[in-house]
């Protein structure tokens, strides 16, 4: 792609995630909301491939209906109440179209299915913008609406996509889609905590970006798009491959990595609340997902040379390790320490 043509598709990205983020009236945030889209949308097919293509057209079906959905949303509200303020959402109405919508945009079960289709059919490196840049704006109007949700709505919607995200991840051999899968099962980490403690949610998401970004990263480094190529990168990249193999324990929760920080705090939170079948529920189903995360981390770590004619390409095409791996690696597992201070803030 021309360096101009991605310069002005970042610069976008940035300006619409701002305009959302800063926003207090609903059409504003609907703007920023579509400059994003429209930014993505090349960078997702810029490799021309009928796959990324397919993804790209994929995705902006989705977010254009999600769009529709939101700004219907707060036409309603404003029809009822008068109101074009974001955080004056008191039509119940609109809150239960409003939790659809952004649910549609960052693809929360039910409205899962599109994000692993198009997180596969384009790079790791978009791939990461669409699993952590792209969802700050959605997971924002959810922090800023989060006293007037529907609340059963957004609790199903939490269990189902902490459910299918990882019974859906089991089978999977493409890196990609397991990250996908991976993704759909945080966000339901982070909708179930959203109404007792939007701070906490928005920690959960912020240490989520910084792991998935270390994973994302690494696997880009190491140039390897499925379980096979993975299982011969010990050979070339031992020191990779481990840090790797602990990012993706840290992902899983595993104490005492960074990840384990967020769902910790998050069954605290719901215990106090009186939640206790719901937290019991979502620790059981982080098993899941615990266990295709222990599965990539055995390929991370496992001894094979290559054994075809790819995997020798690939051998020799490994690309030069950022310094920036080597910081979201550090963080995505020494960050525990800190935990101690984290109710503080809260």
């Amino acid at each position: 792609m021309n360096p101009q043509a991605k310069l002005i598709f970042t610069i976008s990205l940035l300006m619409g995630s701002t305009i959302t983020i800063s926003s207090n009236h609903w059409i504003t945030a609907w703007a920023g909301l579509e400059i994003n889209t429209l930014a993505i949308l090349p960078l997702i097919s810029k490799s021309h491939h009928p796959r990324a293509i397919e993804a790209a057209t994929k995705y902006f079906l989705t977010q254009a209906t999600a769009s529709t959905l939101l700004l219907f949303s707060s036409m309603t509200n404003a029809w009822h109440t008068g109101q074009w303020d974001i955080t004056q959402l008191t039509c119940p109405t609109s809150s239960m179209i409003l939790t659809s919508a952004i649910a549609m945009k960052l693809g929360l079960a039910p409205f899962h299915f599109w994000f692993p289709e198009v997180l596969q059919g384009c790079s790791l490196t978009t791939g990461l913008l669409l699993s952590t840049a792209m969802k700050l704006p959605p997971i924002t109007l959810f922090f800023m609406t989060s006293q007037s949700l529907n609340s059963t709505l957004l609790t199903t919607m939490a269990v189902m996509s902490a459910a299918l995200g990882g019974w859906m991840g089991l089978n999977q051999t493409q890196t990609r889609k397991i990250l996908a899968f991976s993704s759909i099962s945080h966000l339901g980490w982070m909708s179930m905590i959203l109404i007792y403690s939007p701070k906490l949610a928005l920690l959960n998401f912020y240490l989520y970006a910084i792991m998935t970004a270390a994973v994302f990263l690494t696997l880009n480094s190491i140039n390897t798009l499925n379980l096979s190529t993975l299982m011969t990168t010990w050979t070339k990249t031992p020191a990779l491959s481990a840090a790797l193999m602990i990012t993706l324990l840290s992902l899983a929760g595993l104490p005492p990595l960074t990840g384990f920080l967020p769902k910790w705090l998050i069954i605290q939170e719901l215990t106090k609340q009186e939640m206790i079948p719901a937290a019991t529920t979502m620790a059981l189903l982080s098993l899941l997902s615990l266990f295709f995360y222990l599965r990539l981390a055995y390929c991370a770590t496992i001894t094979l040379p290559p054994h075809t004619t790819n995997h020798m390409k690939q051998w020799h095409t490994n690309k030069p390790t950022s310094p920036l791996v080597a910081i979201l690696v550090t963080m995505s597992t020494v960050l525990l320490p800190l935990a101690p201070m984290i109710p503080t803030i809260l």
